[in-house]
């Protein structure tokens, strides 16, 4: 137990949960404060300021896709959702609603500590203000406007460089296609996903040592892209 680790807020309805969540993440020196309802998550984060959320979309009071609209409406903390819920429409709602990130039922203690790892290396903002992003072997010099991947430099066109960029000050999460697209191409261009189809493809052929078996471009099928923060893996 530690007295001085980021507190998560479990926010789970399930007792047996709750403990499983309490007991991993204290072994990792997190602190862990729990909620079972909607209105007493909203209390907590008020009065315990987390410095991280993991929210389970089914809780009895409210929709956790509800719940984080309402948080990210005044509050920027992590929120990570957890959830036996694994359609991609349901992935969709809770990122485009406000969440960092989204686990699906069950998975493995080791990929939960790496989603929180990120989640709040982003929120602690960048390492460095250089300019320079890296992310395995991609290097993006934003000062010079230059890319290279393990030192060689790639050519890419207004639009790649825009959305590379996007991935990587956002390394580790996955973006849905509605963010990405209104990122790039602006507002009203949320059905256009075959240009974001197109040009995720263009930049594989140039980043990728095999564009067919990505490593550092990951896709969540119908939900999205990642940037993966070393080659093949999310952590």
């Amino acid at each position: 137990m530690t007295d001085t680790g980021p507190l998560v807020l479990m926010v789970e309805d399930e007792p047996q949960m709750r403990r499983f969540l309490r007991a991993s993440l204290s072994a990792h020196a997190f602190r862990c404060a729990e909620a079972g309802t909607a209105q007493e998550a909203l209390g907590a984060i008020t009065l315990q300021k987390p410095d991280i959320i993991l929210l389970d979309l089914g809780l009895p009071d409210r929709d956790g896709i509800e719940l984080t609209r309402e948080i990210r409406s005044w509050s920027a903390v992590p929120i990570i959702v957890i959830s036996a819920r694994g359609r991609e429409a349901d992935k969709v709602d809770a990122l485009d609603s406000g969440a960092d990130d989204y686990l699906t039922k069950p998975f493995g203690v080791a990929e939960l500590l790496a989603r929180i790892r990120v989640a709040l290396r982003h929120a602690a903002g960048p390492a460095n203000t250089s300019g320079v992003i890296e992310a395995g072997p991609l290097r993006i010099d934003a000062a010079r406007r230059e890319v290279t991947v393990e030192g060689k430099e790639i050519r890419l066109t207004p639009i790649e460089y825009r959305l590379l960029v996007l991935l990587a000050k956002n390394a580790g999460r996955v973006l849905t296609q509605r963010q990405m697209l209104d990122e790039v191409w602006g507002r009203g261009h949320a059905d256009q996903v075959h240009y974001l189809r197109v040009y995720m493809a263009q930049l594989r052929r140039k980043l990728e040592a095999d564009p067919a078996r990505p490593q550092l471009l990951a896709t969540e099928p119908g939900v999205g892209y990642r940037l993966r923060e070393r080659s093949g893996r999310d952590d």
